[in-house]
């Protein structure tokens, strides 16, 4: 009976460790009012669970093995237009997936803009971004990563925030004393909002995070295509020609600027799929094709 006690308590420890959620700011969060803590969850049938609004973001740790890890970590930004999380289908599920590969994961449960939370809401999520990127370096060598070999993922509008995250990353919105590189090593942008512009932004995601009065200064800065140099990180996307919701050529646009300015790149079309994928391409489709790129840049090992 103590020794079936002891496996437990054992691999309750082993499962916490690799499964943790942590705050992502130690004390105060910056840009944040003293508004209570609204944050609430509710079922859903396509994507089993929604989170609504956020404004106490946190990162939940999902560490692969020692033995299986290979030093490669993906930060991971759900979407949700900007309004609400799937933290399940486009956050712990895709971390699971990538910590049985050797990959570190972590999801961040950014803050989703609000004029009641936040004092400027449209740089919430990014300040988080960065801060998340920050952390993780930081922590590098406890959870076994590359601090080079530090990813971000985004779906929808949380590619949206991950580009964001690639492109402005000298825009440092988060106290920075140690500088440390806010740069991320790499993006994977699943069926991204990449642009703001009316031709062919995401409307919600742009009204969401700049609220009812927005400016073309506003525009412009969160349009991500316009910000790409030789110095972006290099991108996988992947879309689907047939999305209604957030039109593949902001996929096409991003693709087109990094391929201009010399950032290696790779880009998959699927000829039908609705957004989100909630039906197809199935997940292990376009998430092979993403690992399969992660192998082509050295960042996870070729499998026999």
């Amino acid at each position: 009976m103590l020794y079936r006690f002891a496996l437990l308590f054992i691999l309750a420890v082993h499962c916490c460790f690799a499964q943790q959620e942590i705050p992502l700011y130690i004390g105060n969060i910056p840009n944040a009012t003293d508004a209570a803590n609204e944050e609430f969850k509710e079922a859903n049938d396509q994507v089993d669970s929604l989170t609504f609004k956020v404004s106490v973001p946190t990162l939940t740790v999902f560490l692969p093995p020692k033995d299986k890890a290979n030093g490669t970590a993906v930060i991971i930004c759900p979407g949700g237009g900007y309004h609400v999380l799937l933290t399940k289908r486009e956050g712990s599920d895709v971390a699971r997936a990538f910590s049985r590969l050797g990959v570190a994961a972590f999801v961040l449960k950014y803050r989703l803009p609000s004029a009641k939370t936040m004092k400027d809401r449209s740089i919430g999520p990014l300040q988080d971004a960065q801060r998340a990127i920050q952390l993780v370096r930081q922590k590098a060598g406890r959870w076994n990563i590359d601090p080079q070999k530090i990813g971000i993922m985004g779906f929808s509008a949380g590619g949206h925030l991950a580009a964001t995250a690639g492109t402005h990353y000298d825009e440092v919105l988060i106290e920075n004393a140690k500088a440390a590189d806010l740069r991320p090593g790499f993006m994977l942008l699943i069926n991204p909002v990449i642009s703001f512009t009316d031709s062919i932004g995401h409307t919600g995601s742009r009204n969401n995070l700049l609220g009812d009065t927005i400016t073309e200064q506003q525009i412009l800065r969160f349009s991500n295509e316009l910000y790409v140099t030789g110095a972006t990180p290099p991108a996988f996307l992947v879309h689907s020609n047939a999305d209604i919701v957030v039109p593949v050529a902001n996929s096409l646009s991003f693709y087109a600027a990094l391929q201009r300015n010399g950032v290696t790149a790779g880009l998959h079309i699927y000829a039908k799929g609705e957004h989100g994928f909630l039906t197809a391409p199935s997940f292990d489709e376009w998430f092979g094709r993403c690992v399969y790129w992660m192998q082509q840049m050295e960042l996870i090992p070729a499998f026999n």
